[in-house]
């Protein structure tokens, strides 16, 4: 089966079960896929890390049997080999909520059953490191998210984070307006500018006038818009 995503480097894959007949399937499975390649197969934990050192894999599979018995923190020792690479477990039958929860705080960003359709794998493959995301069981993702407090609403983007006040001084900026002009407009004084500023730059992450005024444009921040310095028009 051809891949949508030829034009990239290729997946590479390490399969880490203790199941001879299980890594074959896999690693043919994945063998038609243009974007999909496995440079090794592992039957335990010590195989496994020695071979991540040396081949440099960006996605594991790895069953779940293998991390129980490998002690200590297979996958956090598997991201200082390999930084930035994906792992997604591989469980016989659906996982706890507290397997879940351990699986991702170690570091897993998939989880998927051995029993699934097998094209399931190719597209978890994809999803985890094409698209950076997560893939677990469906029955697991609401109950995993609550766990992880991922339910509540999203966290604001530093932009909402702004008073009317920090937006009104950022109107004034676009202007190029001093921070003399813009306290004498305000009826403040020039510290309590200096004041706001420093409360906006560490916001949104920027550290001086210009970043700023660049940050709204690409933001394209809605501002509340100034009135005309007296003595205008």
């Amino acid at each position: 089966m051809s891949s949508d995503n030829s034009g990239k480097k290729k997946i590479r894959v390490l399969i880490a079960d203790r199941e001879g007949i299980f890594r074959l399937g896999l690693k043919k499975l994945f063998a038609v896929e243009d974007d999909l390649r496995v440079v090794a197969q592992a039957h335990a934990a010590s195989e496994l890390l020695e071979l991540a050192k040396s081949l440099r894999p960006n996605l594991f599979f790895i069953q779940a049997e293998i991390i129980g018995e490998a002690g200590g923190n297979l996958l956090a020792d598997l991201q200082r080999l390999v930084p930035k690479c994906k792992i997604v477990v591989m469980s016989s039958s659906p996982p706890t909520d507290d397997e879940g929860m351990q699986y991702v705080q170690m570091g897993a960003v998939g989880i998927i059953l051995k029993s699934v359709e097998p094209s399931l794998f190719v597209k978890c493959a994809r999803k985890v490191v094409w698209d950076n995301e997560v893939w677990l069981p469906q029955q697991q993702v609401v109950r995993l998210a609550k766990s992880l407090g991922a339910t509540p609403p999203r966290p604001p983007r530093p932009v909402e984070t702004l008073t009317h006040r920090e937006k009104t001084i950022i109107s004034y900026l676009m202007q190029g307006w001093r921070n003399r002009e813009i306290a004498q407009h305000l009826a403040i004084t020039e510290q309590t500018v200096k004041n706001h500023l420093r409360s906006v730059y560490d916001k949104v992450g920027v550290s001086d006038r210009l970043e700023l005024v660049l940050y709204a444009i690409h933001q394209k921040m809605v501002l509340p818009p100034i009135e005309p310095a007296q003595g205008a028009g």
